[in-house]
């Protein structure tokens, strides 16, 4: 049973009003079942999160770029969360080692009509952080999840 769960877990939910009796129905359990089991997973940390994978450009947003930028590192949480608060950042990371021995933050944006190098020019700006690179994204490739039982 918990295999038949973890199967349809690891598979995208559907959008419904309760997607955990969605999967019940299918593996022949109850609502409970897949509830418990999913919490059991997560204790044991075999489940780290539940996330949506937005397939940007299809809701519009058609203007997408990566940045990194060279944050100092005693401005990194101020500088991080300023920039994880903009509701156009889906992905906001510190990385270590550092990109180009120098670019330690890397964000997503994601526009729908804006210009991303003046949105980007005027953060950059507004936190006083001048050295970044904008990475424009030219295609979106498949976004899929990793199955680990098949």
């Amino acid at each position: 049973m918990e295999k038949q769960i973890a199967r349809r877990l690891q598979k995208d939910i559907f959008t419904v009003s309760r997607p955990f009796q969605d999967i019940a129905n299918v593996t022949g359990t109850t609502e409970e079942d897949v509830l418990q089991i999913t919490r059991d997973f997560m204790s044991l940390g075999w489940i780290r999160k539940f996330s949506a994978i937005v397939r940007h450009q299809k809701i519009g947003f058609t203007r997408n770029a990566m940045v990194v930028w060279a944050v100092p590192e005693e401005r990194m949480d101020e500088v991080g969360k300023a920039l994880a608060s903009l509701r156009e950042i889906t992905h906001c990371y510190e990385r270590t080692p550092f990109f180009l021995e120098k670019f330690n933050l890397f964000c997503m944006i994601h526009l729908k009509d804006t210009d991303p190098e003046s949105f980007i020019h005027d953060i950059a700006v507004r936190l006083g952080i001048p050295d970044y690179q904008i990475l424009l994204s030219e295609e979106e490739l498949k976004k899929s999840s990793m199955e680990y039982f098949t």
